[in-house]
């Protein structure tokens, strides 16, 4: 039952957020030099550690009395309702808790103290979930007869029946109380292949020195090769940079191949100790999402990368090379130094939200106003950005902002998603408040098509023009067209092992090298090192088959926005309020339904469709704007 693992997925979400979103960590502030309106507030979830720990002190008697509750859901629907309310009691509590360390932690990730009562939350969660496997067994015990009855006998259950009918679809998947605890015991060692990962990705990894161009003598690590290749216009030194960081994957490339083919086999065990067919139907059947819908993306995406190859070949010809690398494609096409300062990027973004009326407005003012944003990097602060939302308090936004233009569409992307959980939260059940990934970018994603909108029509400058555009469609190239090749990946590899062939770092490469000549044709060159990026991609390892959503999100995105500014004002306003309406659902419907009653049907091709003609159309955009210098 999806409500039992809430915080587990959600903290799944936020460290895959946190792990992925980096940034290139500069002079540092140190933290009290920083005012007060610029951090978090984090006393509005608990006013100190010892409030911390007295709730931590009382969920585990918590817990201790809801195992009592074993043995007697099948007598009356009030003993049910009292089980599922109490998991919302502890699934709230456990929420606050985990979020006031894991946000005081990420201000100052250099605390030890604060790591370790972070730790003390998630041991104690670990055990709770093992103590309630019993849980969706015994629910399942109750003919849906009698529970049909009991939604009409006790409307207290009226929250829980989507769930709860959701588990009845799934009934063939669970285990009785014996296997699913027997597999809870394995959940431990479940993270252990990703865990190696990142201690042989991060921890243990030797980034190599290299001389750039000018003398400068650089180690290039992650967050420098980012730097280099966003920054150095001497295509050597990036060639020189790309060599060192994907040569670096590549001298331990059979022990990745060896940790990915651990990821494999362990999805595929668990597929079928859970009666699934394949690891891709697995994984989607909690969502309630066919596998033709991951398929039909794959496919409709082949099909139509010719923007994708346009936009390249732009790039090339722009840049004047006579050889273009995918390491170029990151460099600007124009000198843009152009500085956003924070205050003013709080009206810019509230004032480009316009179209979606005076109440999102509203929401937004609250959230800048309330001090729910963490700004500015400071010494030992986590790097990248997220949303964290905290039921019963309000949502926390991580920024590093340094007033580049990437950082202002970061932050709406991240206030998309905050305001989606204040409408959530408003209107949901706890039960039915977390929305899905599936949907959870789709609220971003617009946040950013209305501030590039409103962008473009606040200046007539071509420098600016193309830095907009150009971040437009790199976003549209890393989320949409990068993130289906990745999941075209993952499903080759997963079927592999499902048909019983051999995983090693040669299939992998062989795998990774076909797709980037699929998807990007003769626009690019195909280094040979570059066969090797499945290695340090962290979603392989932490999340398999969780990138397709980036870009089934960012395509209904695209459906939903083109909605809301085309055709008369009345057709405009029924877009809107379908789209605020897909906000305030929360999960309380599987997600394919959800987006369908806002007005997008993933399973027709008309809705990929649209993300392809908006990129088609950008790169149109872009060719006329780089000839008018």
């Amino acid at each position: 039952m999806k409500y039992v693992h809430l915080w587990c997925l959600k903290s799944l979400r936020l460290f895959l957020a946190l792990l992925l979103v980096g940034s290139i960590q500069g002079e540092s502030l140190e933290r009290d030099s920083i005012p007060d309106k610029y951090k978090w507030n984090l006393s509005d979830i608990y006013s100190d550690w010892e409030s911390w720990e007295q709730d931590l002190n009382t969920l585990k008697e918590k817990m201790d009395e809801f195992v009592q509750l074993k043995g007697t859901l099948s007598t009356n629907p009030d003993q049910l309702l009292r089980a599922l309310e109490s998991v919302d009691d502890l699934s709230i509590m456990t929420e606050r808790l985990y979020y006031y360390a894991s946000l005081q932690r990420d201000t100052d990730t250099r605390d030890n103290a604060i790591s370790a009562r972070l730790q003390q939350v998630q041991i104690l969660y670990a055990q709770f979930n093992t103590a309630t496997a019993w849980l969706n067994p015994e629910i399942l015990t109750i003919p849906w007869s009698t529970m049909s009855n009991w939604f009409e006998q006790n409307k207290g259950l009226t929250p829980y029946r989507f769930d709860i009918e959701d588990l009845f679809r799934q009934q063939k998947h669970v285990l009785n109380e014996e296997g699913e605890q027997l597999l809870s015991y394995f959940n431990r060692f479940n993270g252990t292949p990703r865990a190696i990962h990142s201690e042989l990705s991060t921890s243990d990894i030797d980034f190599p020195t290299i001389t750039l161009s000018d003398g400068t003598t650089v180690t290039v690590t992650e967050g420098k090769y980012r730097y280099i290749i966003n920054t150095n216009r001497n295509q050597t030194d990036r060639a020189k940079a790309f060599e060192a960081r994907n040569g670096v994957y590549n001298e331990t490339i059979n022990t990745y191949a060896a940790i990915y083919n651990s990821i494999c086999q362990r999805d595929w065990a668990l597929a079928q100790a859970r009666r699934y067919s394949s690891t891709l139907e697995a994984s989607l059947d909690d969502d309630n999402v066919p596998v033709e819908v991951y398929e039909n993306l794959i496919r409709q995406v082949r099909a139509g990368t010719k923007p994708l190859q346009r936009y390249h070949t732009l790039r090339k010809a722009a840049l004047g090379l006579d050889q273009y690398h995918l390491y170029d494609s990151y460099i600007p096409l124009v000198d843009f130094d152009k500085t956003y300062e924070y205050d003013d990027v709080v009206d810019m973004v509230i004032e480009s939200m316009a179209p979606l009326g005076r109440d999102y407005q509203k929401k937004l003012r609250r959230a800048f106003s309330g001090r729910w944003v963490d700004v500015y990097e400071s010494k030992g602060k986590r790097s990248g950005a997220y949303s964290a939302r905290v039921y019963g308090v309000h949502p926390y936004i991580l920024m590093n902002y340094s007033n580049t233009l990437d950082d202002v569409f970061t932050l709406a992307h991240e206030m998309g998603h905050s305001v989606h959980t204040m409408y959530a939260h408003e209107n949901q059940p706890y039960a039915t408040t977390d929305y899905t990934t599936f949907v959870a970018e789709v609220s971003s994603t617009m946040a950013e098509a209305f501030l590039l909108d409103y962008l473009l029509s606040q200046t007539n400058d071509p420098k600016e023009r193309i830095a907009l555009l150009s971040l437009a469609i790199n976003n549209i190239t890393g989320t949409f067209y990068t993130q289906v090749m990745f999941a075209d990946f993952e499903l080759r590899a997963h079927r592999l092992v499902e048909e019983g062939k051999p995983i090693t770092a040669e299939v992998l490469n062989n795998i990774y090298k076909e797709l980037l000549v699929d998807y990007y044709a003769d626009a690019i060159e195909v280094d040979e090192l570059y066969s090797v990026t499945w290695a340090r991609i962290p979603h392989f390892y932490f999340a398999p088959y969780y990138v397709y959503q980036y870009a089934t999100c960012f395509a209904s995105s695209a459906k939903l926005f083109k909605d809301m500014v085309q055709g008369n004002r009345r057709e405009q306003k029924q877009a809107r309020n379908k789209y605020l309406g897909l906000l305030k659902s929360g999960g309380n419907d599987y997600p394919m339904e959800q987006l369908k009653k806002a007005g997008v049907d993933l399973a027709r091709p008309a809705t990929i469709q649209a993300i392809l003609e908006q990129m088609d159309d950008l790169v149109t955009k872009l060719d006329a704007e780089l000839k008018r210098l």
